[in-house]
This record gives C-alpha cells, structure tokens and sequence, in this order.
C-alpha cells in the first residue's frame, strides 16, 4: 500500500508539503486475515497546504478544493466498503490540520490487494493500470514477502527533485504485527519489537523517492519452512 495510498488521499498536496508523517500498520493473522491502518499527518505543513487550496492551479494542474478532497474521500471509504473481503473501512479526516486515518480489516491479503487496486483504477478514471498486474503481498508458509508496488516506483521516478528534497524532514514507519514471534527477516534496516512479534522500519519519504526499495522485507514467523 504505502505511498499508493498517500497518492489516494491528496496526491495534488502531498508532495508539495515541506513535512508529512506516515505510518502503514500491518496486522496478520495466522490464517492470513488482518486489520490495516494507514496515517498521514500533513498537520505540521497546514498553513501552506492551505495556501496551496487557495489556488485555481499549480504547475499547470488543477489544486483541489476542500469539497473535492472530502468527496474523494468519502468514495474511497464506500468504494472499499463494496470490495469482497473488506470489512469496518472507514476513513477519518481532519480537515482543519490535514490528518487522515484509514481503518479496515480483511479476510485475506489478496483481497486487500485487489480492493486497494479497484480504488487506485477507480480514482484514475477506470484507466488501465499495468503495474497493478501483480501483487506486492504474499504470505505462505509462515512467510510474509512485502515489495513497494511498481505503480509506487514509477509515481517516485515522476517527482521533480525541487519536490521531492521537500520531504527530507518527513518519516514513514511501516509496521507488520504477527500473533505468533518472528523468528527473522531479510532487510537489516528493520528492528524486531520486545515481545518478537512485530518488525518495524523507519525511513523517511526522500529516501522512498530516491529508494522505494528501502520498505522490501521477507519476514519469517517461528515455525516456518525456511
């Protein structure tokens, strides 16, 4: 999901904020369900985002209106509401310090996928969308394989280098929660939590954009094949 989602939220804003806070929150069940949480805090850069809306356009494209980003936000809650195998979606936005916080749970981490890909074909206008052929979640046999999706690497290559040094003074925390311990994991940049059931890697966006691999990892539970 990551930066796939902060594209859903307020693509047209995001990027041209001088500090953005995320966390991706990953919980998984043994029997592949899980719950999802995704937070963007843009409060700390809300006196220009504002200045932002206060334009018709920027860069020659059209700057949203606060109507338009609450309408978008309201699709993309009922929009994943309809989607098989997603539950409790909902979306809270706070409209006044540009915080917005994604709830779901799901039955499977392919059925989370294949809504996150009806939303993202949905907002661009039901265009086809190659990158989306395949999926960037997998969990078999106690492991799980996380990838950025290509849609995220290709978005990262389009950002102009003026936007993207803007995001030096961000972070993203990405958080994969397990109820069984993890017995280990590829990327050396993640930390394991106290009780070993949960990996976390920091980084912040600049780097995403310079690197969206930084968030790759195989995470291997106890009790796994490997």
């Amino acid at each position: 999901m990551r930066k796939g989602l902060l594209l859903l939220f307020v693509s047209a804003i995001t990027l041209l904020t001088s500090c953005v806070e995320i966390i991706d929150d990953l919980t998984l069940n043994l029997d592949g369900s899980g719950t999802l949480r995704y937070n963007l805090n843009l409060s700390s850069s809300k006196v220009k985002i504002n200045s932002i809306l206060a334009l018709d356009s920027l860069d020659g494209k059209k700057v949203p209106s606060i109507p338009e980003i609450k309408s978008k936000v309201t699709r993309i809650e009922a929009l994943l509401n309809s989607q098989e195998g997603i539950q409790n979606a909902n979306i809270e936005a706070d409209y006044s310090n540009f915080i917005f916080k994604l709830n779901c749970d799901f039955g499977s981490l392919e059925e989370l996928q294949t809504a996150m890909k009806a939303v993202i074909i949905d907002q661009n206008r039901n265009k086809p969308i190659p990158e989306l052929d395949y999926n960037w979640l997998t969990f078999t046999d106690s492991t799980l394989q996380r990838s950025v999706p290509e849609l995220t690497i290709k978005k990262s290559k389009e950002i102009k280098d003026s936007d993207s040094a803007l995001l030096r003074d961000g972070t993203y925390t990405s958080i994969t929660r397990f109820e069984t311990e993890v017995d280990h994991y590829d990327n050396e940049s993640a930390r394991l939590s106290a009780n070993k059931k949960a990996v976390m890697i920091r980084t912040d966006p600049y780097s995403l954009t310079q690197n969206p691999h930084l968030l790759d990892n195989v995470i291997y539970l106890k009790g796994s094949s490997d």
